[in-house]
Order: C-alpha cells, then structure tokens, then sequence
C-alpha cells in the first residue's frame, strides 16, 4: 500500500467502528469508575467495615482487577476473540453491579450480605479481565498499518473513558452517596443498567461497523481456536470457575491471609526469568528491558499514591472537607470526578506543549520524574490544607481540588508516556509480556493503596460514633489518658481504631504527617529518577529506536 493509499481515507474521518468503542468504553468506565467512588463508603458506612479492613479490601480489589486482564487477554488470544470476550465481560460485570445491587438492599443481612458482596466484587474483577484488554486492542486495528489517523483514534478512545470517568462518580454520588445508606444500592444498579447498555451498543454495531479497512469483521475467534472452546455450556461453566476462583481469592486475601503481594511478585521474576534467560536477545534489547523494569518500578510509587482518590482521599472528602455550597451538598464520592474532568482539560495543553518544546522536549524518563514531582506537590498543597487543623475543622474544598489538578498533570506526564515507552522499548517477540510488566506494576501499587490508605489517621466520624457511645475518644488517641477496660471492650465492638497507625517505624498522628508521607514517598522517588534519567537514556539507545 502507498502512501497515498494510507492517508486518503483522512478526508472521510474515521471508521464508525471507533464510535462504537467508544461508546462501549465509555459505559464501562462510567460503571467502574462510579461503583469504585462509593465503594469504601459503602463498606464503612452500610456494612460497617472499619477504615483499615475496607482500605486493605479496597486494595485487593483493585489489585485484582490490573491483574485478571493478562488472563482475559490470553483467553481472548488464543480461544474466544476480541467480540466474544467483550461481549462475555461485559455481561459478567453487569452480573456483578447487580450482585452488589441485592447486598445493598440487604446490607444488615450478616452473612447473606458478606456473601453477596464477595460475590459481586469477584464478578467485576472476572468480568473486567475480559472486557478490558481486548477493546484498546481493536481500536488499532480499525486503521490500515502506517494510517496517521491512529494516534488520533486512540486520543478520542482516551476521552471516552474520561467522559465516562467523569460522569459515573457525578451519577453515581448524588445517587447513592446522599447521607442514607440504603441508597447505595441506586450507585451499583446505575453502575449495572451502564455496563448494560454498554454490551448493547457492542452487540448491535459491532458486526457491522467494527470492522478491517477492508471491511471484515473483527474480533472473531481465531481459525486455529478448538471448536469445543466455542460450546457456549463450556463458556458459561469456564467463566463460572473463574468468576468463583476470583471471589475466594478475593475472600482468602481479605479474611484468611495476605497472599497477593507475593503471587504479584512471582510474576514479575517469573516474567523476568522467563525474558533474561532468552539468548536470541542481544545486549541492546537486553538493556531496553532493563530500563523498563526500572520505569515500571517507580511507576508503583506514583500509582499508589495517587489511586488514594478511591480510597483515603475518599475519607477525607467525606469527613474533612466542606462540601455544602448551600445550595447544594456535593456527595464526597463525586471529587473522583476531578481527575477525568482535568484529564479531558489538560490532555490538549500537554500535547502542545511537547510539540512545542521541539529538540528542547524532556526524555520519558525526565518526563516520568515531573510526574512523580507533581504528584508530590499535590500533596504538599493539601498538606498545607490542614496543617495545625483539628480532626473536628472542615477544610475548603479548593485545598482537595487543587491537589486533583496537580495529581492530573502528574498523570499526563507519566501514564501515556510511559506506556509509549514500553511500546517503543519491548523487543516484538516479548512485546506482550512486557506490557504485563507494565500492568502488573499497576497491580503492585493498587495494593499499595490499600496498605496506605489503612494508616489513616482517625478523624471526625470516629471521634463522633465514640462520643455518642460516651467516650472522648481525641485524649486517648494522644495518649494523655489510658482507656478503661469497658472503654476498650466499646471502641472495639465499635470498629473504632484508638491507636495511630505507624510506617516504618514512625507513627501517623495527624493528617498533615499522612499527606506529608506521600510528598516523601514520591519526592524521593522523583529525585532519584531524574538523578538516573542520563544512565536510563543511553540503555535506551535512542538513537537504534528513531
């Protein structure tokens, strides 16, 4: 094909099929994203979790669901095809929403609502290792090879998943998050009635308009794929089994004991064992893998502070932040909003700015380490925000909306490039596995989130749920008075933590010191990153890419 062949299609647009993703995308997002939003508010304030259960839970959903995609992928790859796998996790995911809609009508059921929300979360994590690496994989696949439309398509595929990003935690918040916690339920079902209509837009455009250049279907399952794969009895059994192997993971990390760290870590040396011990690779290839392993190293420091915005920075929404503008009370489930908001903002400006920056445009490395400055810095403004703040004092919001916009800007400096690094670096042959590396890096730093999150420092519904049991909970949590024994056996049956939580050996005592431990955690990581961004350019060998 020539050259001319390649861009004449730029006068048409683009395929209708990206529309179509689009769409689909974006009501996937729009359930994950608003389910995600009040789902450590649903478990603290309905089924009555305490703060370090939920934000440990919280941790190893979302850790699950970056790690069930490699799965999904694979399956998708070698038996079912992109449109069945889509289709299929789009259902089970739907299925889960709605699981999750029945635990919330029945949240002070004891064990029949600690069944059904296992249940439901397990499900979405199934449904999600399906549904989401094989529709980014189609977006591609739209466009002739060389067509410079891609880059484009793939820009308005990304703002579909923020305009759903967006939407699902406004709908979402002021559904379920109104202050009764039999509410909640209307969060999961607009989250499920969502994921619906984004399996039937899938399902009746798909055919026609997901389609090749030449215009054939996409997606179908592979011609060397065993019949017995498709048996639809097969299916439905294969995803039962997982589905149910997910729930009792999901089950045994949360009540039995911790294992996911470990299983995320073998992966990653059995992934690195299984590339380092190729010998077909030469020492260039060798050294781009190393410098993506480092890359995605230091992505686990961003991610796990910022996807506090699911978890902590939740409870500071709900708690610390004044949200009542008088004539209307923004639901703390909503602030998750902000980040897809700016996303859809921003994206524009960071694209110019690196167009015009010209020879003078930072490497992915330095461009990686800015983000990891910013994100920094978005803690160090709302560190600022409550310092010398008493647990009873709410702050503006504009300390939390000011943190979200640096946060994004962090995030439009590391994510997109740091996956076109990985693109750019991974040898052909292990193309595929070393973006596992890459998702497997966001797997790590979920479960980061929780453990994080879980040192929050108790705050204002503690001090309040002690006091209406008649204890002034603030002296004992500052150690100036010793708690009675019945004063123990109370805050105990309570769920109230009456201890400050402690990382490495230093003790979390305030807000300020939470929030400070992040600004360390990515302040050091960006200093050590720009530090080796000279070594990391030359094991890059730009030169050989370009």
């Amino acid at each position: 094909m020539n050259s001319e062949e390649i861009q004449s299609p730029a006068a048409k647009g683009h395929p209708k099929g990206l529309y179509v993703l689009f769409a689909t995308e974006m009501w996937e997002r729009f359930n994950y994203y608003g389910m995600r939003a009040v789902l450590i508010l649903f478990m603290t304030k309905a089924l009555m979790f305490d703060k370090v259960f939920a934000s440990n839970l919280y941790g190893s959903y979302t850790s699950l669901v970056y790690l069930t995609p490699l799965i999904g992928g694979y399956i998708a790859d070698r038996y079912w095809g992109n449109k069945r796998s889509i289709i299929v996790g789009g259902l089970v995911m739907a299925l889960g929403e709605f699981v999750l809609f029945f635990c919330a009508s029945n949240y002070n059921a004891g064990g029949l609502s600690t069944l059904l929300f296992f249940s439901g979360l397990g499900l979405m994590i199934a449904g999600n290792g399906f549904f989401k690496p094989n529709i980014s994989s189609l977006v591609g696949q739209l466009y002739p090879k060389g067509d410079r439309r891609t880059d484009a398509a793939y820009t308005i595929f990304y703002m579909g998943i923020n305009v759903g990003g967006a939407i699902g935690p406004i709908v979402c918040g002021f559904l379920g998050d109104t202050g009764n916690v039999f509410d909640f339920k209307w969060a999961f079902l607009a989250g499920g009635i969502a994921m619906l209509l984004g399996v039937i837009v899938q399902l009746i455009f798909q055919t026609k308009y997901v389609v090749t250049p030449e215009g054939k279907p996409l997606g179908l399952v592979p011609k060397d794929a065993p019949k017995a794969m498709s048996n639809p009895v097969l299916i439905i059994l294969g995803l039962a089994a997982f589905a149910t192997l997910m729930i009792g993971m999901l089950y045994v990390e949360a009540k039995v004991f911790s294992f996911i760290t470990y299983l995320l870590l073998a992966s990653v040396l059995f992934i690195a064992f299984i590339i380092f011990s190729d010998k077909t690779l030469n020492k260039i290839e060798k050294e781009r893998v190393i410098v993506i392993f480092i890359v995605a190293f230091f992505v686990i420091f961003f991610w796990s502070a910022f996807e506090q915005a699911g978890a902590s920075l939740t409870f500071f929404a709900e708690e610390q932040t004044q949200r009542d503008l008088g004539f209307v009370n923004i639901p703390a489930s909503v602030f998750a909003s902000l980040n897809s908001i700016f996303v859809v903002s921003f994206a524009p400006i960071f694209a110019w700015l690196w167009i015009k920056l010209g020879k003078k445009e930072p490497s992915s490395p330095t461009k990686m380490a800015i983000g990891l400055f910013l994100l920094a810095l978005g803690y160090l403004w709302i560190a600022f925000g409550v310092k010398d703040v008493s647990a009873s004092v709410k702050v503006s919001m504009m300390w939390l909306v000011g943190m979200y916009a640096l946060h994004t800007c962090g995030e439009l400096c590391l994510s997109p490039i740091g996956l076109s690094l990985v693109n750019k670096l991974a040898p052909l042959k292990f193309a595929s596995l070393l973006m596992a590396v890459w998702f497997l890096a966001n797997a790590v730093a979920n479960k980061f989130v929780g453990i994080l999150s879980a040192l929050y420092p108790p705050g204002i519904a503690e001090v309040k749920k002690a006091a209406d049991a008649g204890i002034n909970l603030q002296p004992i949590l500052t150690k100036q008075v010793t708690p009675t024994a019945e004063e123990l056996t109370k805050l105990k049956d309570l769920k109230i933590p009456f201890e400050y939580q402690s990382i490495l050996g230093f003790q979390i005592n305030s807000l300020y010191e939470f929030f400070i431990m992040f600004v360390v955690m990515a302040g050091i990581a960006s200093l050590i990153l720009f530090a080796i961004t000279k070594k990391l350019q030359k094991m890059m060998h730009q030169d050989v890419i370009d």
